[in-house]
């Protein structure tokens, strides 16, 4: 039986159910990242016993499921757009704000399809925004295509983020820094590629080349579609 048909025991003696635990959770989360959660420490900030937790919820994995499927309902929109285009569009910028805001969910993307309530309906939001514009092994390869584009992109700007935190130097500051050594290796000619891009090419933000890069992806998928014969 999963976590969400497993039915909750009693609140007593101190009010707890699955919804205040992952809200918990995804607090220590927030704050510190997936290594900041255990039921311990969920515990602690509800003011409850460890053991009590292992009612709700069995295993650490159970509460991570349960927070990235509480994750999963912020993605999904509340109205679904007409055009494929828009609907695939929507949905991969609606997962970069949320992975903004729980940097955690990062980590958890891209793995074994999420099979919460949340996670199914933004599954089936995606898939159906094709729906007649392809056979349906088409339609996956194109949902699949475009969810590793924005799992790759948005792991990457985390991870600069993380870094910048862990370093104390922003992007520019650590362009700044490694522009000598940088400058160096280019002088030797070896890179003209490379040095092309340093000296020649635009300095975006991360916001510009995830949306630049997912009109491209979407664009290589419209070229693909085709409708089913009938």
């Amino acid at each position: 039986m999963s976590v969400w048909d497993r039915p909750e025991p009693p609140t007593r003696p101190v009010p707890l159910d699955r919804e205040r635990i992952v809200a918990a959770a995804i607090a220590l989360a927030d704050g510190g990242g997936l290594d900041e959660v255990s039921f311990r420490k969920v515990a602690a900030r509800l003011n409850a016993g460890p053991m009590r937790l292992y009612g709700y919820v069995s295993t650490k994995q159970e509460l991570f499921d349960l927070m990235l499927d509480e994750v999963y309902a912020e993605i999904l929109p509340q109205e679904q757009p007409d055009d494929w285009r828009e609907a695939l569009r929507t949905l991969a910028h609606r997962t970069r704000h949320a992975a903004l805001r729980h940097e955690w969910l990062a980590d958890l993307l891209g793995g074994r399809p999420a099979l919460g309530p949340n996670a199914l309906a933004v599954g089936e939001a995606t898939l159906s925004a094709l729906d007649g514009l392809a056979d349906i092994d088409t339609a996956m390869r194109a949902v699949e295509t475009v969810g590793a584009y924005f799992t790759g992109a948005i792991r990457r700007e985390i991870a600069n983020l993380r870094a910048e935190r862990a370093t104390g130097l922003s992007k520019h500051d650590w362009q700044r820094a490694s522009g000598p050594q940088l400058t160096r290796m280019l002088a030797t000619g070896r890179f003209p590629a490379l040095t092309r891009a340093v000296y020649d090419g635009a300095d975006v933000d991360a916001g510009t080349s995830f949306a630049t890069g997912l009109d491209w992806v979407l664009d290589a998928v419209a070229a693909r579609l085709t409708r089913p014969p009938a």
